[in-house]
């Protein structure tokens, strides 16, 4: 093998896609971030709950264009359902929301087209509220679970608000979801060089038999909506069937091994087999109407305009330097994440004899603990806000570097602690 001539067309298909990418993606990020500083989670919490179709749909609705992967929806589904939401409005939001987001969209419209940019949000939206309705019907004999007291909405400035979006769209939310990104990119860089354009029809391979195949794939491995577009696109342009493309577009971020763990323990084994029916049928479903309905050239024509199908298309100024402030962003994510926390500060006896309640003589104690499971700012979100609830706890802060958490209060319980984290689907270690 030619090493040098390998890693030449690499490096080559590598900057393709990312450069096809990146200026959707910017553009996701930002609008992800307008999301979340002007739509907070408290105002989709009042509207998940009641009757199964009303919370079914509305809870699609909004966790369609909300930017959460597989790893930072299952946390925020749960604690949605922890304050309030039902079942079927929580499964109904597990469903859509990993499989979308404004970020996806976007850049699954540069690489692979209108039509699939527009059936992804459509199949979201259907398996998301046929999951919901199902799952209130196969539940509806279960006890109700006891809710968390729901946070008060916290109104902040517009400047603050301004910040907000620029600190979550390009620097939190890129945190989550760089991992995945990368890797997905990297991988696409892969097939496209190693992988002979006409791999996939040697094989001779039904569409059906390539969308289970690829379904066989993606339901226990983790794939975000965003890390699957690149490896999508080459594959359908290897010969992949556009509806075993949507397949793992569908599927791939919406489902894996870990979520499906915590689907179980937090909800249930009805709710669960829902979930996981719902995504494999409805996936099955929107690839064979893909592939035997509608028009092959909606698909195929699309993906021939970007600079993936010739690779000595080159790169205009804009490509080029969105590609470049979106590895600098990924970068300033890591440092960020990793660089060494500040030493805390030592407690003088004075502040020591302040930290005492003398109405009640009780003493202002911290505990740390390590904790399972948390994997991204979701996660850290979700952890902090509830533990906040409990009445001994004035704070709690969470370290995904070290998977810890401090917690500061008076006469903290830590048995209902553990309890706590534990029915938000973590694990204390």
């Amino acid at each position: 093998m030619d090493w040098v001539g390998f890693i030449a067309r690499l490096f080559s298909d590598f900057v393709s896609i990312l450069g096809e990418m990146a200026p959707y993606l910017l553009l996701g990020f930002f609008f992800a971030g307008l999301l979340y500083a002007f739509i907070p989670r408290q105002k989709i919490e009042r509207y998940l709950n009641g009757n199964s179709w009303r919370s079914s749909f509305l809870a699609s609705i909004f966790g369609i264009p909300l930017p959460l992967c597989s790893c930072g929806v299952i946390p925020t589904g749960i604690a949605l359902y922890k304050n309030g939401a039902s079942k079927g409005g929580t499964v109904s939001f597990l469903i859509s929301t990993p499989q979308t987001g404004v970020d996806s969209i976007l850049a699954t419209f540069s690489l692979m087209g209108l039509p699939f940019a527009i059936i992804r949000p459509i199949a979201a939206l259907i398996t998301g509220v046929t999951g919901g309705l199902v799952t209130g019907l196969v539940t509806q004999d279960e006890a109700p679970v006891q809710h968390h007291k729901q946070e008060e909405e916290i109104h902040k400035p517009f400047k603050t608000k301004v910040v907000d979006v620029f600190r979550y769209g390009f620097v939190e939310f890129i945190q989550d979801i760089s991992k995945w990104l990368v890797i997905g990119l990297v991988l696409a860089a892969f097939i496209s060089a190693l992988v002979p354009d006409d791999f996939i029809n040697v094989l001779k391979l039904s569409p059906l038999l390539q969308m289970l195949l690829v379904l066989l794939v993606s339901v226990p491995l983790y794939i975000c909506a965003t890390g699957s577009i690149p490896l999508a696109a080459i594959l359908l342009l290897k010969g992949l069937s556009p509806g075993a493309a949507f397949v793992l577009l569908m599927a791939g971020p919406a489902t894996n091994a870990a979520t499906i763990t915590m689907i179980g323990k937090v909800l249930g084994k009805k709710s669960l087999i829902t979930y996981l029916s719902t995504i494999i049928l409805g996936a099955l479903a929107s690839g064979l109407i893909i592939d035997y309905w509608l028009p092959l050239e909606w698909f195929t024509q699309a993906i021939s305009h970007t600079s993936l199908h010739q690779h000595h298309t080159g790169l205009n100024w804009l490509q080029i330097a969105s590609g470049i402030l979106l590895m600098v962003l990924i970068i300033n994510g890591y440092i960020q994440r990793y660089r060494p926390e500040k030493p805390s500060k030592q407690i003088t006896p004075q502040e020591a004899q302040q930290a005492f309640d003398f109405n009640s003589i009780q003493m202002v104690s911290n505990k740390v603990i390590k904790v399972d499971g948390m994997t991204c700012n979701h996660c850290k979100a979700n952890v902090e806000s509830n533990l906040q609830k409990l009445d001994f706890v004035d704070s709690a802060e969470v370290s995904l570097v070290d998977k810890s958490v401090s917690i500061s209060g008076k006469n903290i319980d830590m048995k209902k602690v553990k309890e706590l984290i534990d029915s938000l689907g973590y694990k204390c270690i």
